[in-house]
């Protein structure tokens, strides 16, 4: 870290979660919501566990509500948790990720492999400190080794909603149906003014044009199912300088319509 210039990934010891690190006998104690189970539910056995469940749903949205009053600023970054090391976009994410550390926004990620660990392991090695909003998986994802402060979710939509509260810019690196389902998500809350406009950066042309062109030709000239402002919401760019420009502009998120 340059002593000269304190980047501003701020912690909070008493706001921030550091990640948990989960054996097998700590997973067959959690709680209703945190739990896998073999065999399905029937409806009603689901609906009497409906408020073992709330618990937890206000547990998660809590922490994350807590965890993100710790930083003034920051940016979220989506993308494909497949891209690995050495790939173009990995690389640019990590890139990206030291230059908005460096410029004092904390980055936000899912907290798993691929972009999510790229945009960690960028402000790591920027800041000393990675937030990852993790998802509880029972055959997959864990918490990639960058992040250091964050929240364990077990349901994917308390995970979308405040990875969506937060955010000054929004950064879409390449990616599939989970990457493409939060690029729309935040889009129409823009759009229908659930949430301030804020930069929707969609990073990587030879990725997101056809995106892009789908949205004109088809959308708004064939259909009509969008006005032509709509195509303003969001920015389809390469340049990682241009890119931070954007991010620097963004105003403060401090209205909040939902």
């Amino acid at each position: 870290m340059n002593e000269e210039k304190q980047y501003s990934c701020p912690i909070s010891e008493t706001a921030g979660h550091t990640k948990l690190e989960r054996s097998d006998q700590e997973l067959s104690k959690k709680e209703v919501g945190l739990q896998h189970f073999e065999d399905a539910h029937t409806t009603e056995e689901f609906l009497a566990m409906t408020e073992e469940r709330m618990i937890q749903i206000n547990k998660e949205l809590r922490q994350a509500f807590e965890t993100i009053s710790a930083y003034p600023k920051s940016v979220t970054f989506f993308g494909s948790a497949r891209l690995k090391e050495g790939s173009e976009y990995y690389e640019k994410a990590r890139r990206l990720g030291n230059m908005c550390c460096q410029e004092g926004f904390a980055v936000i990620t899912g907290g798993g492999p691929g972009i999510m660990e790229a945009g960690n392991r960028g402000t790591f090695e920027g800041c000393g400190s990675g937030v990852g909003f993790n998802i509880v998986l029972p055959f997959e994802q864990s918490a990639n080794k960058y992040v250091t402060h964050g929240v364990d979710f077990q349901y994917f939509f308390t995970r979308k909603f405040t990875m969506n509260f937060t955010g000054e810019a929004y950064l879409c690196f390449p990616g599939g149906f989970g990457t493409m389902d939060e690029f729309f998500e935040i889009l129409t809350l823009v759009q229908t003014k659930k949430v301030e406009r804020v930069p929707i950066i969609l990073v990587g042309s030879e990725f997101w044009q056809p995106i892009l062109d789908y949205s004109k030709n088809v959308l708004l000239d064939k259909f009509g199912t969008i006005s032509p402002e709509d195509l303003d919401l969001f920015h389809v760019m390469d340049d990682d300088e241009e890119i931070m420009n954007l991010v620097k502009q963004a105003p403060l998120r401090e209205k909040y319509y939902n």
